[in-house]
């Protein structure tokens, strides 16, 4: 078992990493999963940052599509805080069924059928990507919309390296990266609240005004246009700011990351984003229509003009009101890289859940030395860095790109609701109808969001979004062909080798710790494990008195979403001992398994290595290695190279390991 205390690091290159990513965690400690869960306040700031931050770009989006129509902005206010609370509420039904996390990738994987869910959680992937792209990217035009124009060409290299950045952040733990961004977070909420609250309130005199004259010339344009027009016009405007609503769903996605009960967790964080995000887009909405905000010639966004005027109006001392503006822009602007961290959140988290059904690569599945999934972060990373580098951080571009794989998760997890509320109808008394409505509601507005999106986007980029996820769909069809087609042969090499039951025996034969001894790295494969053996009897008949078995369950995020499943997983490992032991045992063989559980499965078999040495000095170790017909990068990638690294490691240390190749075709 992993020691609660992890040795201290013996080389530079470990302190280097202990300095960088801090000391590793013991999976295996209640302790340690009670100090990484997210209780419902720090949730809300790392996973309901990148809904609040969209009030940086959403709003906007929506106000400039509208035209010289601008007193429609007054419905636009409404129906945004309305479809954020709608989705909000939809969404809890979400982690009400499924709170073990997954999101709409679960739910349209579970409702709507296998392939549904590889659909939405290529959407989900893409989604997270530009997520960071577009948080990063949106950030850094906030803070530089005040800055000198010589400074312009310096934006794209700083996006790079603020996202370089939050990936070394997030390597170090998921609260770690969020405790760091927390004064970010709460200096916006509490500068924007002020903002709006005083630019509303000294203007609400105006309000009846305001709206008898939104109702007038509602009527008017609807006379000289037609009412089509005026819900056409509408409703685009409505589509193109979709991106306020984006991140809602990064609590259901992450829902096992809060602190328990889970549920309770994950409705209070869903309330705190949805009040935040309803007030701050809605109320920037109405401060552009009661301060007569007009889009800047000199590249400010929308926003920035706002608040100037807004500031303007208090009469501060010379230079206060500039310096006052600039803090809240660069407030705005670091909130949209905290709302970058979600999507090294929420991303990596798909990616296990999708590693689990064997859509990716396993190794989308593995943990670090602090608990993270590693790879998964680094993909994210990476991916955006390149996104960011092909649309040279270019916000329209990346909003577009943004808002369709959004809509289309949305609509298909709550397409996902409603087959299951009218399944289960008979089964939650008179409360189906209401959730049924709900999400019958939440479907069509968000599917009309998504259709909208899509035509009206498709040639300035949306084609880009179903070009990329409809690539990420093939490419993670072809790896779960590939696995299954290798899972089929190796439950046939199960069957063929590992069919019989092995029961103990009464008096086993007694080791002999000076006699030959043979070791075995097992896996989960008996069929694979068994196939070492009948080699290693083939190649050296009679020669070995003692077969000792190492076997280390790796904890991985499926195995690490609590204590029930850890607890399977030492079942698993156990059983798979106990079956090898008891059939040398009944063979004559003297046998022996020692176990271990941890992240690193090469470390925790290295140690084992080292006591079974110190035990059978006369020792030789052996493994098994799938060995493809039609080798290539692919399958390289796509199977781990435990019995490699461990030979190497093993000849390093003095010990001898024979790899026995098994071949799949």
């Amino acid at each position: 078992m992993a020691s609660p205390h992890p040795a201290a690091p013996s080389s530079p290159v470990q302190r280097l990493q202990q300095v960088l990513f801090g000391p590793p965690r013991d999976p295996l400690s209640p302790e340690t999963r009670q100090h990484i869960t997210l209780a419902a306040f720090f949730a809300w700031v790392g996973l309901g940052a990148d809904g609040l931050s969209s009030s940086a770009y959403g709003p906007e989006e929506a106000f400039k599509a509208l035209g010289t129509h601008v007193h429609l902005s007054l419905y636009l206010a409404l129906a945004t805080a309305f479809t954020v609370f709608l989705i909000s509420l939809a969404y809890n039904q979400v982690i009400e069924l499924f709170p073990s996390g997954g999101g709409g990738y679960r739910v349209a994987t579970a409702l709507l059928g296998p392939h549904a869910g590889l659909v939405s959680g290529a959407a989900l992937i893409v989604d997270y990507v530009l997520t960071i792209a577009i948080s990063v990217a949106s950030g850094v035009d906030a803070v530089f919309s005040s800055a000198p124009a010589s400074w312009q060409g310096a934006k794209l290299v700083t996006e790079l390296v603020m996202t370089a950045m939050l990936v070394v952040l997030n390597l170090r733990g998921m609260k770690e990266s969020i405790k760091v961004l927390t004064p970010i977070f709460l200096g916006f909420v509490f500068t924007h609240v002020l903002i709006i609250v005083y630019g509303v309130g000294t203007r609400v005199g105006d309000v009846d005004v305001m709206v008898k004259d939104t109702l007038h010339e509602t009527s008017s344009l609807a006379g000289e246009m037609g009412w089509v027009f005026v819900a056409s016009l509408f409703l685009r405007a409505y589509s193109l700011g979709g991106g306020t609503y984006t991140g809602i769903e990064a609590v259901s996605n992450n829902i096992n990351a809060l602190a328990e009960p889970r549920v309770r967790t994950g409705k209070w964080t869903m309330f705190y984003m949805a009040l935040s995000l309803a007030f701050t887009a809605a109320g920037i909405i109405l401060l552009y229509l009661l301060w007569h905000a007009v889009p800047s010639k000199t590249g400010e966004t929308l926003n920035a003009v706002v608040f100037r005027s807004v500031l303007d109006s208090l009469h501060l001392p010379a230079g206060v009101s500039q310096i006052t503006l600039t803090v809240v822009l660069i407030l705005e602007g670091a909130l949209l890289y905290v709302a970058a961290n979600t999507g090294l959140l929420g991303g990596p988290a798909v990616l296990a859940n999708m590693a689990a059904d064997k859509w990716v690569p396993n190794q989308f599945g593995l943990l670090s030395n602090r608990l993270v999934t590693k790879h998964g972060i680094v993909l994210m990373g990476f991916t955006a860095i390149c996104i960011l580098l092909w649309s040279h951080g270019n916000v329209d571009l990346l909003a577009v790109l943004y808002s369709i794989n959004v809509f289309l998760t949305f609509t298909m997890s709550l397409l996902g609701l409603c087959i299951y509320w009218w399944r289960h109808r008979g089964e939650h008394g008179t409360r189906w109808w209401s959730r049924l409505g709900l999400s019958l509601l939440g479907f069509v507005v968000t599917g009309s969001i998504l259709v909208v999106t899509l035509v009206e986007k498709f040639y300035e980029g949306g084609w880009v979004t179903v070009l990329i996820t409809s690539s990420v769909v093939g490419l993670c069809l072809l790896i779960r062909q590939h696995y299954r087609t290798t899972s089929l042969q190796m439950k046939q090499i199960d069957e063929m080798l590992a069919g019989t039951p092995a029961e103990a025996v009464q008096d086993p034969p007694p080791l002999d710790p000076d006699a030959p001894t043979a070791v075995f790295l097992i896996s989960r494969s008996r069929g694979a494990g068994m196939h070492t053996i009948l080699w290693v009897q083939r190649l050296f008949p009679n020669h070995f008195r003692n077969f000792l078995f190492l076997s280390v369950g790796a904890v991985d995020t499926h195995s690490y979403g609590g204590e029930t499943t850890l607890e399977e997983l030492r079942h698993e490992v156990s059983d798979a001992c106990s079956y090898y032991v008891n059939f040398c045992h009944r063979h004559g063989i003297a046998a022996k398994a020692l176990e271990a559980y941890g992240i690193d499965r090469v470390a925790e078999l290295n140690k084992l290595a080292l006591q079974a040495r110190d035990e059978f000095p006369n020792c030789i170790f052996f493994a098994s290695k799938l060995i493809f017909v039609n080798d290539n990068w692919m399958t390289r990638i796509l199977h781990n190279q435990t019995a490699l690294a461990m030979q190497r490691l093993l000849h390093l240390q003095g010990m001898f390991m024979v790899i026995l190749p098994m071949k799949v075709d």
